[in-house]
């Protein structure tokens, strides 16, 4: 019945018997509707209590069968077959991975029970320490990976410190391709590294060529870069920072007897830098020791093993290799005296010493193969230069101060194959490399570079780039492979690589495959010349024109920095021809190809 009709059986307009029976009905009405919600709430509540009581048993059920899963899991682990192999031969391949990949050890350490057990009772796994961090996170990492590497095992450790502070990533700025410079940064950090990452990151075994990453205490943000306000710097984040240094080279030092290759890299200076001046005593099986920076540093002397007095005593008997860039040495260190197959040296702009001294440096390790030696500033020679030969040297670079050319003109080299000059333009260099060849019985040289590694002075006196006048020492050059320009004249070079004129008999340098060149200023006709050289050795087809029975071979690799101003249709000429162009113009415009 509707609402309506039931209102129909009463009078309208309502009399007084009327009201009073509807009210008498509304009352009854009224205790129905009650009676029907207590029902009706009734029935809920015990429908609640079942599903209570179902969602328990469904519970206890997936309970239950979490358990038997595991333990099917445990069983099938059990049974699988590598669970049957012997520990020996576990280990034994654990050692292989640890060939290809040196932090292995934080991998395998959290696959199971089992190979944590086996990689922590294997001090090998933790001998090659190879860490990319910064002075926020902490040093307990080195402590632990010390720790599990044992008491007697030889240490191969590698640290590579970015120093917080204003950062390039991120940034949205296109930029041109850079050319290699080798005296401004220290190589960057190579693959296998652990990296200090946030806490639940997971840990993967990757493949070769890229960096392990381990979960570790997250990074928190540090701004080296400016002052931090009064309230932060006394934070316990702050206090880190600031001794990072001290802590992890407390930690390093204490296992300095089994050093075998030390290497700690960093971008710029930072507060616990003095930690280093601790690195001293002896290392009796060190064979390779580095400390870099890639920026200049302010430091006074620092009484550590490169500044220590002659009359000092230390085991570093098997010392092979020594790379200092930017932190404070002594010339008389008995570090200098330990017959060094490979030396790098790169002076503080404060380090003053004269060419006789430098001179000392390379005389005492007469078996070099590699040499390379950047002095800011170098002073005439005290004593005479005496003629000194290194009959196995097989790589020299020599940069910054003029004075450093004079070096070369002291020095026979046998078996050089390398070599880099890199010092302030003063006279013109191609007589000292000409000398240098002559008297060293012509050498077979494969790669020469000339004034590449800068174009901008860092030094105190005249900017980098040796002046070349000539370039007719380049026909005496028939094994060079790779030759590396910058900061000279580009159409006289271009023309000694070109087609013999008729003054000359053969080719220039007839086996190069590849041509550097940077700030090479061009005149009008300087692409031109280019575009010659390219078409004179590669040809759209066959070989180049043969002159005296030799024929040049084909140039593989063309680059060019801030030279001159190509064009489109030129480079797109260029790349038909050469295998690999890379350029870079002087405008805004870049293209790698």
């Amino acid at each position: 019945m509707t609402p309506s009709a039931y209102l129909s059986n009463y009078p309208e307009p309502p009399t007084d018997a009327a009201v009073a029976d509807a009210r008498r009905e509304l009352q009854a009405q009224q205790e129905q509707l009650l009676a029907l919600s207590e029902k009706i709430a009734s029935v809920e509540d015990a429908l609640a209590q079942i599903v209570v009581e179902r969602k328990r048993a469904i519970r206890d059920l997936r309970r239950e069968k979490l358990v038997l899963e595991e333990k099917v899991t445990y069983t099938k682990a059990y049974i699988s077959p590598i669970r049957r192999l012997p520990h020996e031969l576990l280990r034994h391949i654990f050692l292989f991975n640890f060939d290809d990949h040196p932090c292995c050890a934080w991998v395998l350490a959290s696959v199971c029970t089992l190979w944590r057990r086996l990689t922590l009772s294997m001090p090998r796994l933790w001998s090659k320490i190879r860490l990319v961090t910064n002075q926020s996170a902490t040093a307990d990492t080195i402590r632990l990976w010390l720790e599990r590497s044992g008491d007697k095992v030889p240490l191969d450790i590698e640290i590579y410190l970015r120093v917080n502070g204003v950062s390039n990533e991120g940034s949205s700025t296109r930029t041109r391709p850079a050319s290699p410079t080798p005296w401004l940064h220290p190589p960057s950090p190579p693959p296998h590294y652990v990296i200090p990452h946030p806490a639940g990151t997971a840990m993967l075994l990757p493949p070769a060529h890229t960096p392990i990453i381990v979960p570790q205490s997250p990074s928190h943000h540090d701004s080296w870069g400016s002052p931090p306000p009064p309230s932060s710097r006394n934070t316990p984040q702050a206090q880190r920072n600031a001794h990072w240094g001290h802590i992890a080279i407390f930690y390093l030092i204490e296992q300095m007897h089994r050093w075998q290759r030390f290497v700690f890299r960093f971008d710029r200076q930072f507060p616990s830098m003095s930690a280093l001046k601790s690195i001293a005593g002896d290392a009796p099986i060190l064979r390779e020791f580095e400390i870099s920076c890639a920026e200049t540093i302010y430091a006074s002397e620092w009484p550590w093993i490169p500044s220590s007095s002659p009359a000092t005593s230390m085991a570093l008997g098997k010392l092979e290799s020594l790379m200092l860039h930017h932190v404070p040495f002594k010339w008389s260190s008995p570090i200098f005296k330990t017959n060094l197959r490979s030396l790098n040296l790169r002076s503080l702009p404060s380090n003053h010493l004269p060419l006789d001294r430098i001179m000392h440096i390379i005389a005492s390790n007469p078996d070099l193969e590699s040499l390379t030696l950047h002095f800011a500033v170098a002073l005439p020679a005290i004593l005479p230069l005496v003629q000194t030969s290194l009959p196995r040297l097989r790589e020299l670079t020599f940069g910054g101060h003029y004075h450093m050319s004079q070096l070369a003109d002291s020095l026979v080299l046998p078996s050089l194959e390398m070599l880099n000059l890199d010092v302030e333009a003063r006279d013109p260099i191609e007589d000292t490399i000409t000398n240098l060849l002559q008297r060293s019985n012509n050498p077979p040289i494969t790669r020469l570079s000339v004034s590449y590694g800068s174009t901008s002075s860092s030094t105190l006196y005249y900017g980098p780039g040796g002046v070349v006048i000539s370039w007719g020492f380049l026909t005496d050059l028939n094994h060079l492979q790779s030759l590396s320009i910058g900061g000279t004249p580009l159409e006289p070079f271009l023309s000694a690589l070109g087609m013999p004129d008729e003054e000359q008999t053969h080719w220039a340098c007839p086996n190069l495959t590849t041509v550097a060149m940077k700030s090479c200023h061009a005149h009008s006709d300087g692409i031109a010349k280019l575009v010659q050289l390219v078409e004179a050795r590669n040809p759209e087809s066959g070989s180049a024109t043969m002159v005296n029975g030799v024929i040049p071979t084909r140039l593989q690799h063309l680059e060019l920095y801030d030279c001159a101003t190509l064009g489109q249709d030129v480079i797109e000429w260029l790349k038909k021809r050469v295998d690999e162009v890379i350029c870079t113009e002087p405008s805004s415009y870049d293209s790698r190809l």
